[in-house]
């Protein structure tokens, strides 16, 4: 059951993965807190001495985990290094959390589930992933509930912002020098923009959530749908055309639904904007990197 305890002002807060994209979007929107934010060269969460010594020196109130090893096909091609990382990494930052009682908030993905179903995907709704990546982040899921039985986890999906590799940076690459694209019609989910997502997270710290939180931005589409969306904000004449998921084989299988129920957060009393309404956004912070 999803809990409130006090509300949270001028925090310490350590974020993992902060030069990631996720994590660059947390540094950026976090105010009026004190704010530590490391990447895998201040400390590999693969490395308990290394996070246990950090965690020790910055005395953090909240701890939020966004580093992880994203890449999905790279996931099932590396088994080891994903539950090295994704995993194992994530258990040694649990560790040290409840080592100095500090809060911990983890970051986890639609691919927890399998996409076998076709309405929205609730906190309590089974896990089964079948890939990789969703293995390793379900896995750690349920080591950190173990550890720290009132850790926030916050489920998201389909990231897309600045300063990062994303489906709208790689489309907008590929329309620059292509008449015309062919783009997946048979896989949906939530787009989620790292800025709105960052606003959240603060948001449930301040809050001092507990439980599992699906958190996206609102609405849903499929891949080709999100093309569109994108190549028509950005005045592109490159045409797309939707195909299906067996024209493109890829090492990982993705799940072919995998929205997740806004309840939860609605729960905290959080909400937020529906994912078309920050494309023109993202297109105006891409353009001014």
């Amino acid at each position: 059951m999803l809990q409130f305890l006090v509300v949270l002002l001028n925090m310490r807060v350590a974020i993992f993965g902060a030069t990631g994209m996720l994590g660059k979007a947390l540094v950026r929107r976090w105010r009026k807190d004190e704010v530590f934010g490391f990447g895998s060269a201040d400390a590999d969460v693969r490395d308990p001495d290394k996070v246990s010594a950090l965690i020790k020196r910055t005395k953090p109130d909240w701890i939020v985990l966004a580093a992880a090893y994203t890449d999905v096909d790279g996931c099932e091609l590396n088994p080891i290094l994903a539950a090295a990382i994704n995993t194992h990494g994530a258990v040694n930052v649990a560790n040290a959390a409840a080592e100095t009682r500090a809060r911990l908030l983890f970051v986890s993905t639609d691919y927890v589930f399998d996409g076998k179903i076709s309405f929205p995907y609730e906190t309590s709704d089974a896990r089964n992933p079948i890939n990789v990546y969703g293995r390793s982040k379900a896995d750690a899921e349920v080591k950190i509930a173990s550890i720290l039985p009132n850790s926030c986890i916050v489920r998201t999906s389909w990231l897309f912002g600045p300063g990062g590799k994303c489906f709208p940076d790689t489309i907008l690459k590929a329309a620059a020098t292509r008449p015309e694209l062919e783009v997946v019609n048979d896989q949906r989910g939530c787009p989620t923009y790292t800025l709105d997502l960052a606003e959240a997270i603060v948001q449930l710290c301040r809050k001092n959530a507990t439980a599992i939180v699906h958190c996206t931005n609102s609405g849903d589409c499929t891949w080709y749908e999100f093309a569109y969306a994108i190549l028509k904000q950005a005045g592109s004449t490159t045409k797309v055309r939707p195909t299906t998921s067996d024209k493109f084989v890829c090492p990982a299988e993705r799940p072919r639904y995998s929205v997740l129920s806004a309840a939860s957060l609605a729960a905290c009393e959080i909400s937020m904007r529906h994912w078309r309404d920050t494309v023109p956004e993202y297109l105006r912070e891409r353009a001014a990197t």
